[in-house]
């Protein structure tokens, strides 16, 4: 893959556009966790237009002023000596300054590494909203403020104590890619080769940019995680030091999670702190979306279950807490490639159903409505042999999401036409029939060989026989 190419962030990039077409001042707040993309998206955004781009640093205030005045005299083509007549005391006179320079045209201002500037300026955002009530919301400035630490920018920016509360004009929380544009970054490999890569690596675009399509996916296990001068060998660790006040205990409780522990206590007794505590810990790793707590489709009370269970929500942490850490001591000491082939690559097939059924379940919520002619409101996993998945629709009908046992094991030729063994699946089916009524849909996924198109989908009657039906297609996910 070209390491020039941009990816998975259409969307988002037209939302960008949209606010800068507008008429008005724009605030818009831009937060996600670190390597999610942030500042790829920021510099390509800016990069077509009138835009002054500056990446904060963890200095004192008075460097970063010193940066800002000439990220801002530089982006605005401003010439080098008028530097020496400009001196910027705080922030409101760097704003000012500025809307200033910006006079009747528009101009993107991207703040970005927003909360560094705040570590060393205690009232920023005193000071910006102080600009924005008297200058910003007049003039023709786009300001843009990004952060990685995803909870100060929540309850610092974005919080109804946050004296910028009622001042941004928008928001968003950039998230990891969807599973399909994962599969984007390895053009050389075959499918299944990319979606193993993507249930190792997950959706994020500096993990994914990491593995290099021209050697083979073993090869880059071993380059990139595998040994201690890996890119993402300690990159968990990093994650955990930069976001988290206390990452021991999160680690233990991450690593308990991984080795199957999936209830409350369960997970308190293995890392050995009482079920309070543990729950304390879980609901902060929530807040960031490294773990979920998912409960059962087929539960007739979800708000109010005892049958949740939490799971690692973040692929490549749950491939760093499987593999890597129980064999840190095997990889500092050189041997990689024994835990690649011990432990790791035995583990392929699941790490490819794993993939495999996280584009199933992004068809199911994105997709599957075309099929359906209802809006898929609900979807969620079923530990079934053949079904794998569920979706309710609005008009309250049920899909089940139907993987035949060839491509459940990523064994299965491209092409060749589903195998399900009908007693099973009318077994199965007949189990769904218990909680959801008679009627239930079938959808029937199969790998294709085109990562534009990963999944063919067959919609088969709901009295469970094989005839061919009239609706079937290859989808995106």
């Amino acid at each position: 893959m070209s390491p020039d190419l941009f990816l998975g962030r259409d969307r988002e990039l037209s939302v960008l556009g949209e606010l800068l077409a507008s008429d008005q001042a724009e605030l818009f707040v831009l937060y996600g966790r670190r390597r999610v993309g942030k500042t790829e998206l920021l510099q390509r955004f800016c990069s077509s237009g009138r835009a002054v781009y500056f990446l904060a640093a963890q200095v004192r205030e008075k460097d970063n002023l010193r940066a800002f005045q000439a990220a801002l005299f530089e982006g605005l083509g401003e010439p080098p000596n008028a530097l020496a007549s400009v001196q910027l005391p705080d922030w409101s006179t760097a704003l000012a300054l500025a809307a200033d320079l910006a006079g009747d045209q528009r101009l993107v201002l991207v703040l970005d590494e927003f909360p560094y500037l705040c570590d060393s300026s205690k009232g920023l955002p005193s000071q910006v909203q102080r600009f924005w009530d008297t200058l910003g919301k007049r003039s023709k400035i786009m300001l843009v403020l990004c952060g990685s630490q995803v909870s100060f920018m929540e309850k610092e920016v974005l919080a109804e104590r946050s004296p910028l509360f009622g001042r941004r004009t928008g928001q968003l929380r950039l998230l990891p890619l969807q599973p399909k544009d994962c599969l984007a970054f390895f053009e050389r490999w075959p499918l299944r080769q990319r979606i193993l890569a993507y249930s190792i690596l997950g959706g994020m675009p500096a993990y994914l940019r990491r593995f290099d399509d021209r050697r083979s996916l073993t090869d880059n296990l071993l380059r990139e995680i595998l040994r201690p001068e890996g890119y993402l060998f300690d990159e968990v660790s990093f994650l955990l030091r930069s976001d988290l006040n206390n990452p021991t205990t999160y680690n233990s409780i991450l690593a308990a999670v991984a080795r199957g522990n999936e209830r409350l206590g369960d997970i308190a007794l293995s890392v050995g702190v009482d079920s309070p505590t543990a729950g304390k810990y879980l609901s902060v790793l929530r807040e960031l979306r490294l773990v979920e707590r998912e409960v059962p489709i087929t539960d007739p009370d979800p708000l109010r279950s005892r049958r949740g269970r939490w799971r690692i929500a973040d692929r490549f942490l749950a491939f760093h807490f499987r593999h890597l850490q129980p064999n840190l001591s095997l990889v500092h000491a050189g041997r990689g490639a024994k835990v690649l082939e011990d432990f790791v690559s035995p583990d392929f097939g699941r790490l490819y159903d794993e993939g495999r059924r996280d584009l199933v379940l992004a068809h199911l919520a994105r997709e599957a409505a075309e099929l359906a002619g209802s809006e898929v409101v609900e979807c969620g996993r079923y530990e079934g042999k053949l079904v794998r998945a569920i979706g309710r629709t609005a008009d309250g009908r049920t899909l089940a999401a139907i993987v035949p046992p060839d491509t459940a094991s990523g064994a299965g030729a491209p092409g060749r036409k589903p195998r399900l063994p009908s007693a099973r699946l009318e077994a199965e089916i007949a189990d769904l029939e218990k909680v959801f009524g008679p009627g239930i849909e079938r959808l029937v996924y199969t790998v294709t060989e085109d990562a534009a198109a990963p999944l063919a989908v067959t919609q088969l009657p709901a009295e469970g026989n094989e005839t061919p039906p009239p609706r079937s297609r290859s989808s995106g996910a």
